[in-house]
């Protein structure tokens, strides 16, 4: 009855927000009208009504900009208390970057100081409320995990690690004779989960613990008998939840080595790129930005040109073959970041942490990634995207391939300067650490739009002023 799923816990905490935000915003326009000795009134709310869609607009945009709904955010006290700072911090630069600009007068100057420390407050009390309340185990929404193979042990993994106040597993069945009753350990979890029971239990097991969710973590085609006990679930009003769409909403990547014959999670049937409206505006948005990009740029490369040829001998610019759309090999631009003849005796190799072969100054521009600027001639003759999946070297694919499935699938569409994977994880250093970047890449090749990409750009503007690049 109290249990809700990650989507109904965002739904509510959204609206408590929107109302809180609104109650600010009212609260703000009544303390402007006291200290200015303005009668406080449905005239004066009148006037002003468009504040209260402005303001709350921002503060939403914000607010899923700093990932502030994200489940595993959403459950921790800290994490929330960051991302809320971080929200209201940039309303009120937005705000006031918006107020520079405006006509004297034509926005009030304290209404979005009055709203946002109200807001700050009164959110930070609804977060304490909320996860206090919520982390009882009354709340918790009780499943059962169809397979105890390597699907079903990382998603129960995963519950614990982004959602263990969300669900509380009772423990899997599994038609394997041999892992009746075995005890499963989860990295960090207090106890091991059983294998409580095989698929002709799970009715009863239903009906015994009122269980409302059945989570579905089989690769392979479903047998008769599971079959049949999944209708009978179904009967008694549970809901069938397969492993890899939990995975996706809990983590922003798809489970790439989990999916068997579900191969349709991975693959985007139905990918926005292949719709009229989408890649016309993505593309014109390349163009724009791509141009204001290389106005604002131009003038430092000279001086950056200058550092570079001071620090080392070399070219100033750099080109490497990378892989784009289609499998279409193409030269990708930077500025030069390592010595000369980095690869010289022919051996390709990846950039590592604290790389000997990275300049002073080069480093310095991986660090503000202003190496990667480029590129944006690249956007300019189409060969790349401002987002996209990050080009891969042509060398490195084959054995890529060959050890990650969907791995092709990444040249679904243009690569990008900027990607979901990169705001989400860190650099490949290893072919594990190209497995979890493709996750996130199919996350966005499968759910890509303008929205998304906006949140990806600015996310990385974001990484660029805290010099988070390598």
């Amino acid at each position: 009855m109290w249990s809700f799923r990650p989507a109904g816990r965002k739904t509510l905490l959204i609206s408590i927000d929107l109302i809180i935000v609104e109650l600010t915003t009212l609260l703000a326009f009544w303390i402007m009208a006291a200290r200015a000795g303005w009668r406080f009134d449905g005239a004066y709310l009148l006037n002003n009504m468009g504040w209260f869609v402005f303001l709350p607009a921002l503060w939403f945009f914000s607010a899923f900009l700093n990932d502030l709904y994200a489940p595993k955010k959403s459950i921790d006290l800290a994490a929330s208390a960051s991302s809320l700072f971080f929200s209201i911090i940039l309303v009120i630069v937005v705000y006031f970057g918006i107020y520079f600009f405006a006509t004297p007068g034509e926005m009030p100057r304290g209404i979005v100081g009055y709203q946002g420390a109200a807001s700050l407050v009164f959110i930070t009390l609804w977060r304490v409320v909320y996860i206090s309340l919520f982390r009882h185990a009354v709340f918790a929404r009780k499943v059962i995990i169809v397979g105890a193979g390597q699907a079903g042990q990382t998603i129960a993994q995963t519950i614990w690690q982004y959602a263990r106040t969300y669900y509380r597993v009772l423990g899997f069945v599994d038609d394997d004779p041999a892992k009746l009753k075995q005890l499963i350990p989860l990295r960090g979890a207090d106890a091991p989960l059983s294998v409580v029971g095989t698929a002709r239990d799970l009715p009863r097991l239903l009906k015994e613990e009122g269980v409302p969710e059945v989570i579905l973590a089989v690769s392979h085609s479903v047998g008769a008998l599971l079959f049949q006990s999944l209708l009978e679930c179904k009967e008694l009003g549970a809901q069938i939840t397969l492993m890899p769409a939990l995975y996706e909403e809990l983590t922003g990547m798809i489970p790439v080595e989990h999916i068997g014959d579900h191969w349709n999670a991975a693959l985007p049937l139905d990918a926005a790129d292949a719709q009229g409206f989408y890649p016309i505006a993505k593309r014109l948005v390349d163009i724009v930005g791509a141009l204001i990009g290389l106005t604002l740029f131009l003038p430092l490369l000279p001086w950056l040109a200058l550092a570079i040829t001071l620090d080392s001998r070399g070219p100033v610019f750099y080109t490497q073959a990378r892989v784009g759309k289609g499998g279409r090999v193409f030269n990708l631009i930077k500025l030069r970041t390592m010595v000369s003849g980095a690869e010289a005796d022919g051996e390709v190799q990846r950039t590592q942490l604290k790389d000997a072969r990275i300049t002073r100054v080069g480093r310095w521009l991986r660090k503000t990634r202003l190496d990667e600027m480029p590129q944006l001639l690249n956007i300019l003759k189409g060969d790349m995207s401002a987002v996209g999946p990050r080009p891969e070297r042509p060398e490195y694919l084959a054995d890529l391939e060959r050890a990650i499935p969907f791995h092709r699938l990444r040249h679904a569409v243009k690569p990008g300067m900027a990607g979901w994977a990169v705001v989400n994880y860190d650099y490949v250093d290893s072919t594990e650490d190209a497995r979890i970047r493709l996750q996130y890449d199919l996350y966005y090749i499968k759910h890509q739009s303008l929205w998304l990409d906006l949140i990806i750009l600015l996310r990385t503007m974001g990484h660029m002023l805290l010099l988070k690049g390598r």
